[in-house]
């Protein structure tokens, strides 16, 4: 079985009911998500031995936390347990032309206040084949930074391949302390996961003759994105997800896989979304599967949009689906009919 080590930040998801906004609400959903333990979460449901790395402070709230990844059977042994609160995010869900919005409360968290010393990746990579991160995690702090920089150091050392999905977060840092941060942990980094306006943010990498904000993305003018990122940091693979928005209920979704200088590209979904969040989160992990798996390239990236598709559709942060289901949608079972 491989195994599959995430390292970041797992934060408390408050939410109103339905399609409440922030300023009506009188009650919050509360859940737990966050990048890699997301990640994490969709590994092992597809039966990988998946761990996350990460710290929470030990008191019930940080241990309902770690809870929620145990039940879904992500080794929680590595989560360093101290400090003095866990993040917080706001998610209130956009319905139609009104966007969803997110606020953060997460400063000075436990993970963000972490040290190198907190972390032995000696001992957490122990019969690993896989590290994984987002840039999510480096943003948290030059600490953080300096972490994520040792792990990918060690991981490389170990022949552990390294995925990183870029995943640009303008409320947490600029786009110039990114592309300096980023720059130099990405000359670790194997895989490279990113969505239409990372690379563009982060790198200074843009594609021709597309409009996110209108939903015109040229599928084109990807391939020479993915090969500027290729050349520039040596990457063995390059997955950019391409999401057309009609509305904040309805999108068009796909993806691109750029593999040893041949381009791959996934069918192409009509979502209505039921949730979006760890949409990105769930094609990063089916990614992650499909190539331990040792599937072909073209097979790699329509499990990973299937994947992340299904995910639209579920509520909260996880995805929680099988890798049968994931398989029947790539295949081509879109109907949504009734199983029974």
């Amino acid at each position: 079985m491989s195994k599959v080590v995430t390292f970041g930040e797992i934060m408390l998801r408050l939410a109103p009911e339905g399609y409440y906004r922030i300023v009506q609400a009188e009650k919050y959903v509360a859940t737990y998500g966050g990048g890699e333990a997301n990640v994490s979460v969709s590994l092992a449901n597809y039966g990988l031995d998946s761990k996350f790395v990460s710290k929470l402070p030990k008191n019930e709230i940080g241990q309902a936390g770690v809870n929620s990844l145990r039940k879904f059977g992500v080794d929680t042994s590595d989560i360093v347990r101290g400090g003095n609160r866990v993040g917080i995010y706001y998610l209130e869900k956009g319905a139609s032309q009104r966007p969803s919005k997110v606020i953060y409360d997460r400063a000075g968290s436990s993970i963000a206040e972490a040290v190198k010393e907190d972390f032995d990746w000696d001992k957490i990579f122990e019969g690993a084949d896989w590290f994984h991160f987002t840039g999510i995690t480096p943003a948290l702090g030059d600490n953080i930074a300096e972490i994520c920089m040792e792990a990918v150091k060690k991981a490389k050392e170990k022949g552990i391949t390294v995925s990183c999905d870029l995943n640009y977060r303008n409320k947490l840092w600029s786009k110039e302390k990114a592309g300096q941060v980023m720059g130099e942990l990405c000359k670790y980094v194997d895989v490279c996961i990113a969505n239409e306006e990372d690379a563009g943010d982060v790198f200074g990498i843009k594609a021709a003759n597309t409009d996110v904000t209108s939903g015109q993305v040229n599928h084109e003018g990807y391939k020479d994105v993915a090969k500027q990122l290729a050349d520039r940091f040596g990457f063995s693979k390059v997955a950019i997800t391409l999401r057309s928005s009609i509305s904040a209920n309805d999108n068009k979704w796909a993806a691109m896989l750029y593999d040893e200088g041949n381009y791959y590209f996934s069918k192409n979904y009509l979502m209505h979304i039921v949730d979006r969040v760890g949409g990105g989160d769930s094609f990063g992990a089916g990614l992650i599967y499909s190539c331990l798996q040792n599937m072909e390239p073209q097979q790699i990236i329509e499990f990973a949009v299937a994947a992340s598709c299904l995910k639209h559709s579920i509520e909260g942060d996880f995805n929680m689906v099988t890798v049968d289901e994931v398989m029947k949608l790539a295949g081509g079972d879109a109907s949504g009919r009734v199983q029974r």
